[in-house]
C-alpha cells in the first residue's frame, strides 16, 4: 500500500509539471496574438488562435498522463487541428459577409458556428412555405459559399407565428425548412450536408400580438457548422 501511495504522488507530480507548462504556454500564445479593435478598444484574439490554443490544452491533458514529451506532442498536433478548423470557419465567415453585403442578412459568429439572421420581410408569407422571390438571391449567395467550403453542413430551422393550431404550425415549419433545403440541393449542395427541421411556433423572436411581430416569427434560421468527424 505504501508503494502505491508513493507511486501515486510521483505520478501526480510528474503530470502537474507538463500541465503547468502547457497552461503557461497557452496563456502566452493567447496574449501575444491578441489585437485591439480600433473602434471599441477591446482586446481580441482571433478565432483561429483561440481554437488552436484550446485544442492544444485539451490534447495536452491527454499527453500529460504519460510524460512531458507526450504532452508537448499532443498539444502541437491537436493545436494544429484546432487552428485549422478555426481558420477554415474564419475564411468562410469572411466570404459570407462579402456575398451577403447589402441583402439585410446578418452574419453572426458564435464559436465554431456561423448563424445567418434573415430579415423578416424576405422569407415566407402567411400560411405559405413557398420561398419569396426576395429570398432567392440570399440562398444563391449561401449556396455559392457552401459549394466552396465542403467540410461544413447547414442546419435549416423553420419557424411560424402563433396563428393556427400547434399541429398545423409544426407541419408548416417543417415544410418551410424543407423548401429551403430542396432549393439549396437544386443549386448543387449535397443533401447530406443539409439538416432541415421544423419547430412550429415554439421559439418566437417577437410578439405574436402584432402583425409586425408575427412577420418576424415566420422565418427560417440558417446555421453553418463544421462537419462532425468521421467515425
Amino acid at each position: 500500500m505504501t508503494h502505491l501511495r508513493h507511486h501515486s504522488r510521483k505520478w501526480q507530480a510528474s503530470t502537474y509539471r507538463p500541465l503547468a507548462v502547457l497552461i503557461v504556454i497557452t496563456a502566452t500564445v493567447l496574449s501575444s496574438c491578441a489585437t485591439y479593435d480600433p473602434y471599441t478598444g477591446e482586446r481580441k484574439v482571433s478565432n483561429a488562435t483561440k481554437y488552436g490554443a484550446g485544442a492544444a490544452v485539451v490534447c495536452g491533458l491527454i499527453g500529460a498522463t504519460r510524460n512531458g514529451r507526450s504532452a508537448r506532442n499532443a498539444a502541437l498536433g491537436c493545436g494544429a487541428i484546432g487552428a485549422s478548423i478555426g481558420a477554415y470557419m474564419d475564411h468562410q465567415e469572411a466570404e459570407l459577409r462579402r456575398e451577403l453585403e447589402g441583402t439585410g442578412v446578418r452574419v453572426v459568429r458564435d464559436g465554431d458556428r456561423i448563424r445567418l439572421v434573415m430579415p423578416s420581410n424576405i422569407t415566407f408569407n402567411v400560411d405559405e412555405y413557398s420561398i419569396r422571390s426576395e429570398f432567392y438571391p440570399v440562398l444563391n449567395s449561401v449556396a455559392k459559399v457552401l459549394k466552396k467550403y465542403k467540410d461544413t453542413r447547414l442546419n435549416i430551422d423553420g419557424h411560424t407565428d402563433s396563428t393556427g393550431s400547434d399541429d398545423y404550425n409544426q407541419k408548416l415549419s417543417e415544410e418551410r425548412a424543407y423548401s429551403v433545403a430542396d432549393y439549396l440541393a437544386s443549386q448543387g449542395i449535397a443533401p447530406q450536408r443539409l439538416v432541415p427541421r421544423g419547430h412550429g411556433e415554439r421559439y418566437p423572436i417577437a410578439s405574436n400580438d402584432t402583425p409586425a411581430g408575427r412577420e418576424q416569427n415566420r422565418r427560417v434560421e440558417l446555421t453553418i457548422t463544421p462537419m462532425p468527424p468521421a467515425e
